[in-house]
C-alpha cells in the first residue's frame, strides 16, 4: 500500500508523515488546481495563534496544477519570510535551518508545482527521510485508482479534513504552547524549527 498525494507549500506534519512512513509515494501533478488548500498554503503557529500563509497564483488556459503560475502580487515572499521570523526566531532550531529555508523566499519560481516539489526535496533532506517519489502522468479519479493506492489528495486539507487513522497529532514543544496550547498539524516548518533533528522520530513514530 502506498499513498497518492497532492503537492503542498511547506505542507502539514500529516502530509510529511506519509512520506516518512511509506517507502513509495505517488505525487499528483495532473489534477485541477483547487483554491484554499495546502497546494498553495501553509499554516504556522504564531504569538496570535495559527496563521495561514498563501501564495497568490495565476491561472492560465489550463487549470492543471502543473500549469498554475506563481504571482508576485502583494510582495508575498517578503511577507511570508518575515512571518516566519516573527513566529520562529525564538524557536530552538530556527537559526540552524534558516539558511536552508530562506532561499525559497528569494528565488522566483514560475510554476507552483515546481516550487512545491523543490520544497519537498529540501525538507526531506533536512528531516532525513528518503521517500521514493513517483509522479502521475495522467489524472485518475478516486474510483479508478488501483486498490493498493491510498488517496490522500483531498483528505489532507486546511478545512474539514477527512479522518485519518494513520495520523495522531501528538504534542511536541511549541514556542507559544503556554499561550495557546498545543496547535496540531501545523506546517512541517513548525516541527522542524521546534524539534530539529528529532523531527524524524515524530514522523515515523
Amino acid at each position: 500500500m502506498y499513498p497518492i498525494l497532492s503537492t503542498t507549500y511547506f505542507g502539514p506534519v500529516q502530509w510529511y508523515q506519509k512520506l516518512a512512513r511509506h517507502g513509495s509515494v505517488l505525487m499528483e501533478g495532473c489534477e485541477n488546481y483547487q483554491k484554499q488548500t495546502f497546494r498553495n498554503r501553509c499554516v504556522i503557529a504564531t504569538a496570535n495563534g495559527p496563521q495561514a500563509l498563501t501564495i497568490p497564483v495565476v491561472r492560465g488556459d489550463s487549470d492543471c496544477l502543473r500549469d498554475i503560475r506563481i504571482s508576485d502580487h502583494g510582495n508575498w515572499r517578503h511577507v511570508h519570510w518575515h512571518a516566519l521570523l516573527s513566529a520562529y526566531s525564538e524557536s530552538p532550531f530556527f537559526e540552524y535551518y534558516a539558511d536552508d529555508i530562506q532561499p525559497f523566499f528569494e528565488r522566483r519560481w514560475t510554476f507552483l508545482h515546481d516550487m512545491n516539489m523543490d520544497i519537498c526535496r529540501k525538507i526531506c533532506e533536512l528531516v532525513d527521510i528518503r521517500p521514493d517519489i513517483r509522479y502521475t502522468d495522467e489524472y485518475m479519479p478516486a474510483d479508478a485508482l488501483p486498490p493498493h493506492v491510498i488517496d490522500y489528495r483531498d483528505a489532507i486539507r486546511p478545512k474539514n479534513p477527512v479522518p485519518d487513522d494513520e495520523f495522531e497529532p501528538r504534542p511536541y514543544y511549541q514556542v507559544y504552547a503556554r499561550k495557546h496550547g498545543f496547535l496540531p498539524n501545523m506546517s512541517i516548518l513548525d516541527l522542524l524549527f521546534n524539534m530539529g533533528p528529532e523531527s524524524i522520530f515524530y514522523l515515523v513514530g
